[in-house]
């Protein structure tokens, strides 16, 4: 199983980045896809996913209305649009995938998610002031 993040990069408050997460080695619908991210000194936080179970999208509240999640089926991939990004958005953003409830619970009630099945690598994304 592999997860691939891409689209990371250094912007200005007020920019956009758009994330990607290839997913291989699983059927792509029976897995929950969540993006995570995981500032220096902080704990790894849920901060969208898409939902397995309806293909119901979830967020955090500090990006609601800024982050879109969205899917390709097709490219077995998973994307985040964040606009108007703030210097607090700055960390390590990570693909995660599991068949279970952990992403969704993650990103809903801010369960530390320590039993997600599969885990990309990682992508910075450094915002500036």
């Amino acid at each position: 199983v592999q997860l691939v993040e891409s689209g990371g990069g250094m912007v200005q408050a007020g920019g956009s980045l758009r994330l990607s997460c290839v997913v291989s080695g699983v059927t792509f619908d029976d897995y929950s896809i969540g993006w995570f991210r995981q500032a220096p000194g902080k704990e790894r936080e849920g901060v969208s996913c898409i939902s397995h179970y309806d293909r119901s999208t979830h967020y955090i509240d500090s990006v609601k209305g800024r982050f879109t999640i969205s899917s390709d089926s097709a490219k077995n991939t998973v994307y985040l649009q964040m606009n108007d990004l703030k210097p607090e958005d700055t960390a390590i953003y990570y693909c995660a995938a599991d068949r279970g409830p952990a992403i969704l619970s993650s990103v809903t009630v801010t369960v530390p998610p320590l039993t997600v099945d599969y885990w990309g690598r990682g992508t910075q994304v450094t915002v500036s002031s």
